[in-house]
Formats: structure tokens, C-alpha cells, sequence
């Protein structure tokens, strides 16, 4: 099943031996996706300053926090406006971008000069927050307001990063993303997007969203508890795997549900069809098992994969 890892080739780097342009990029590529803090500020003289920040992500829920990074520019080891901005006025508003305004994000990210507005370059509504001095940007589908609790410096070297840290105040989410139950986001109605490396960022939408259960919510039985059959079938990955121990031993199916399984349709037609050929039963049923598994059908697929030791 995983046989092929151990023997895969690997690319090692030393940082302390490669320059840090040339280290950025596997970072940035290989971190991924990452989400997007879209940051407004504002300096002591109340100019406005709307930007990406791809080091970002929440670090909490009590307090709130926020942590994004506007790290010092690799190739000259200058410090961004955001970070200019929030040093002198400690106040941050984070929007979250969805696929409908990653273009004009981007343009934002535009290294004008000090003082311009980017939400007048990028063509976005600038609206007043209510509990912070900067502005909100009136197209992001979620935004929230922050006071910057204190900002870390990682170092003074050139892509070194900048912990911005933020607690959030006041939270925005437009009505159409927000579950019906009200109880949180919707991420099909959301659309956000990502930052990968180079020019690619990615969308959580439509096919790429699938579901895994959280693990918490139970106590599986692992993956050495699986039977050995299923543990080195060539057919099962380990995704797979994973899903199948993560079943309570107490929810397993007894040996008579799965005598009775037999008599499912499809089953009982797989059994008919290969019955002069073991070999060949074993591993359709076991492709129906994999089946019932991208299906979220997980009791079902135990019922079948036991059928085939």
C-alpha cells in the first residue's frame, strides 16, 4: 500500500547553506495553500494602507487572536507600509478574500509609494469600521476588526518575519455565507481563496471541499488495530486506511451483519459474478468496500471488506 514512500527521492536544503531567495521559494511553495490576511492600516498622519499578507492564519478563539506576518523584503531587507502603520497606530482591520476579488487583492499588493490609497488603485470600497480607525473594505465577504496586541520581530535580516499580533474586536460575515443554522461559515458560499507559490493561489470551491470527520468526536480504533489483510491490500490507500480506523470498536459490524450484507444487491451480485474466482472476488469486493469509503459509507465498507478474509 505506501511500499513506494521509503524509497522516493528527496531534495534536502540547509538554510544555513543557500541563500534566502533561493530558500523562499520552496518555502512559499511547499507551505500551502496558505490563507490571506487583507489588511488594512492606517499611519499617524491617516494615510491608508490596504495589502496581502500570506504568512497569516487565527492562533485562538479566547482571546480572539489573529497573527499575520509582513515580513522584510528579501531582496533589500525593507519593512513593509502595513508594518510602518501599525507600529504607530496599533489597529488593524483583516479582511478574508474570495475568489470574486483575488484579482483586485493582487493589484493591492502593488509596491506603491507611501501614502497612496490602494483601495482607490485596487477599485475598493473603502467603509468606516466602528471600533478601529482603519477602514473597511466593503467587498471582502468577511472582515475583522483588530487592535495589534504586539508586534515580534524574528529577526532584522533580510525576509525576516514580523508577528503581527491582532485581537479581534468586532467581526463582519455578509449574511450569504453564514450557515442557516447561523452556527458558522458556510466554505461552499464563502469561495475563499489561497496563496500557494510563485503566481498560483487556489479556491476552496465546488470539487476540491470534501468532508473528514473529526477524530474527536470518537475513539477509533486505529490504524494497527485493522485487520493485517486490510492493512497490505494493494488496493486500499492510506486515506482509506485512516477513515477505516477511525470507526469505535463498540460500532464495528458483528460477524451476522455481515453475513447478512450478503444479501445486498450489489454485493450479492458480486458474489454470484466472480464466485469460480477468488482472486478476482477479492479485490472487486474490496474495490466496493474503497467505493463505500468515497462515499462516506463507512459501516457499509466494513461490511463488505470483512467479507473478503
Amino acid at each position: 500500500m505506501l511500499s513506494s514512500v521509503p524509497t522516493a527521492s528527496f531534495r534536502t536544503i540547509d538554510p544555513a547553506v543557500i541563500k534566502p531567495s533561493e530558500l523562499h521559494p520552496f518555502l512559499v511553495g511547499a507551505v500551502a495553500p496558505r490563507p490571506v490576511a487583507f489588511a488594512s492600516t492606517i499611519s499617524a498622519d491617516g494615510s491608508v494602507n490596504l495589502s496581502p499578507y500570506s504568512f497569516f492564519n487565527c492562533f485562538g478563539s479566547n482571546p480572539p487572536i489573529l497573527v499575520f506576518s509582513p515580513a522584510n523584503r528579501v531582496r533589500d531587507n525593507s519593512q513593509k507600509h502595513t508594518l510602518q502603520n501599525v507600529r504607530e497606530v496599533p489597529e488593524v482591520v483583516i479582511h478574508i478574500c474570495d475568489y470574486a476579488m483575488v484579482e483586485q487583492m493582487s493589484l493591492a499588493s502593488t509596491e506603491y509609494e507611501k501614502g497612496v490609497n490602494e483601495f482607490v488603485k485596487a477599485g475598493f470600497t473603502q467603509v468606516p469600521s466602528q471600533k478601529v480607525k482603519p477602514p473597511r473594505v466593503a467587498e471582502a465577504p468577511a472582515a475583522f476588526e483588530c487592535v495589534v496586541e504586539q508586534v515580534i520581530e524574528l529577526g532584522q535580516n533580510n525576509g525576516a518575519g514580523n508577528l503581527v499580533v491582532c485581537r479581534v474586536v468586532l467581526a463582519h460575515f455578509r449574511e450569504d455565507i453564514v450557515l442557516p443554522s447561523g452556527t458558522g461559515i458556510d466554505p461552499f458560499k464563502l469561495d475563499a481563496i489561497a496563496r500557494l507559490g510563485g503566481d498560483w493561489y487556489c479556491r476552496a470551491a465546488g470539487s476540491s471541499l470534501f468532508e473528514v470527520p473529526k477524530p474527536n468526536r470518537n475513539m477509533g480504533i486505529g490504524y494497527d488495530q485493522l485487520p493485517e489483510f486490510l492493512r497490505t491490500s494493494d488496493l486500499l490507500t492510506g486515506n482509506n486506511l485512516g477513515r477505516l480506523g477511525n470507526i469505535e470498536r463498540e460500532a464495528l459490524p458483528t460477524p451476522e451483519q455481515v453475513a447478512a450484507f450478503r444479501q445486498e444487491p450489489l454485493v450479492a451480485y458480486t458474489l454470484n459474478k466472480y464466485r469460480e474466482q477468488p482472486q478476482e472476488l477479492k479485490q472487486q469486493l474490496t474495490l466496493l468496500g474503497k467505493q463505500f469509503l468515497e462515499e462516506g459509507k463507512l459501516l457499509e465498507a466494513w461490511k463488505v471488506l470483512l467479507l473478503t478474509e
